[in-house]
């Protein structure tokens, strides 16, 4: 696929500055609502909602991470952060599909965008280049 959306912390975000660690944790925010809702259903949605893994290398420290299949159709999604973008406008954080990826690691990487959006405000651009607006205008 060799795609990637990216999520642009704007003026009328929730926040102005972001680091990896951060992202992880909205991450992982993500992973407990998922099991918060699979508990409501009496179904063990986790493994559905999140299948992957956080994994980080030495060389991507601070930089970048990425997110490991643990099941078949699931292969990989690099999540990395900018701190500047073009404009010097502020932090964009870079969801990207390497050229292995599935059809199953595109839709997650989309629900995982709009989540990351959602919570910081900001604005997305998708894999086809489509923006959607998360802050108030």
């Amino acid at each position: 696929m060799g795609k990637s959306a990216f999520v642009k912390l704007v003026t009328d975000s929730l926040k102005q500055e972001i680091t990896i660690e951060e992202i992880k944790a909205l991450l992982k925010s993500y992973i407990d609502h998922t099991y918060k809702t699979g508990e409501q259903l009496n179904w063990s949605y986790m493994q559905a909602a999140f299948p992957y893994q956080i994994e980080e290398t030495s060389e991507g420290r601070n930089k970048w991470f990425y997110l490991k299949g643990n099941t078949s159709g699931y292969y990989y999604i690099v999540v990395g952060l900018d701190k500047q973008n073009e404009n010097n406008a502020g932090p964009v954080i870079q969801i990207a599909l390497p050229e292995k990826s599935t059809h199953g690691d595109k839709g997650k990487a989309i629900e995982f965008c709009k989540y990351i959006a959602s919570k910081l405000q900001g604005e997305l651009t998708l894999f086809n280049g489509r923006k959607m607006f998360y802050y108030k205008k």
